[in-house]
């Protein structure tokens, strides 16, 4: 596998499944799976909305919540429904798992939320789901490699939310210091969503200009600093009101846009690994081009020796984690 940034073929669109493109099915209604819903009615990227809940009073009372919001937005129907809803969806977004609690690490929540996502799944492709499968449910990147065991879909059509989110906060750090728009800064945060997350500074550029030439006769800016904010940003927010909502909706809301309108765009998502890297058998997150095939290339951007060690770590990570609790369920 190359190293070099160039691009790896990884999926070809022939995989593309056939299914109802203007709906989107979200399981699991709590604060995550609201909040998508509300962003996608935003966006009017479907026309159909579904919420499925453990708990139908509560996906009831959230459908109603935003059929009364959408009569004032754009024309659409949201309801609370059934698997069998979901069967014929472009898109299931999985939220449902264990919530964490304070600082506790998104690790830990392996188990409990790996019983939950294993049954989500399998009641999905019982229904007969042809569509892509989303996972938001934490810890992402465990319950990722979950879901596509369980599934048995191809890769391509089972992706993680990642670190999406994780760079998406790195652009906005580097942005306050900067006193610039955080729209015209690139850069990725890659591997696990969680506390061995690797921000990868080489791949950051403003204005065409790397991280280092840009800050050239500038202050120097901390990069441990920076890392750690973005890592512990998610926990200072539970900290703070007792979950996150807002900005990893907002993710999957970015990733469901790249898919239905099959825009090939490029975004840090977790994905199944096959030598990248030299990483195999662990879902973590790499700079993915996402279209209608859902993940159909991986990239391999080259990194600085201390950032490709560190992504290794990361993966090593996981897969100790895969081996501590998930046994039973990360595998075919």
């Amino acid at each position: 596998m190359t190293h070099s940034g160039q691009a790896e073929t990884r999926h070809d669109r022939k995989d593309a499944p056939t299914t109802d493109r203007d709906r989107v099915a979200i399981i699991g209604a709590g604060h995550v799976g609201a909040t998508a819903a509300y962003a996608l009615m935003l966006r009017a990227l479907v026309r159909e909305i579904v919420l499925i809940d453990s708990d139908p009073a509560v996906a009831e009372a959230e459908a109603a919540d935003l059929s009364d919001a959408n009569a004032l937005a754009r024309p659409g129907k949201i309801w609370a429904g059934t698997y069998a809803d979901a069967a014929s969806a472009r898109i299931a977004v999985l939220t449902a798992g264990a919530a964490s609690h304070g600082a506790e690490s998104r690790l830990t929540l392996a188990g409990r939320s790996a019983d939950i996502v294993s049954t989500c799944v399998a009641r999905l492709v019982e229904a007969g789901f042809a569509g892509i499968l989303l996972v938001a449910a934490n810890p992402v990147d465990l319950m990722t490699l979950v879901a596509l065991r369980r599934s048995g879909f191809s890769a391509a059509r089972v992706i993680g939310t990642g670190t999406l989110l994780d760079t998406s906060r790195l652009k906005q750090t580097l942005a306050e210091y900067f006193k610039i728009a955080p729209g015209a800064i690139e850069g990725l945060v890659l591997g696990e969503h969680g506390d061995s997350e690797v921000a990868a500074f080489s791949t950051v550029r403003i204005g065409g200009l790397t991280l280092e030439q840009f800050c050239k006769g500038g202050p120097e800016i901390d990069r441990i600093d920076v890392e750690r904010d973005v890592r512990e940003a998610g926990y200072e927010i539970v900290m703070g009101k007792g979950y996150t909502s807002f900005g990893v909706a907002t993710a999957i809301v970015r990733i469901c846009e790249s898919i239905l309108r099959d825009e090939r765009t490029v975004l840090p998502v977790s994905t199944l690994l096959t030598g990248q890297y030299d990483i195999t058998d662990v879902c973590l997150s790499l700079p993915c081009v996402l279209g209608g095939g859902g993940v159909e290339r991986i990239l391999t951007p080259k990194l600085e020796p201390e950032e490709a060690a560190a992504l290794a770590a990361s993966g090593a990570t996981l897969k100790a984690a895969i081996a501590a609790t998930l046994a039973d369920y990360a595998t075919t």
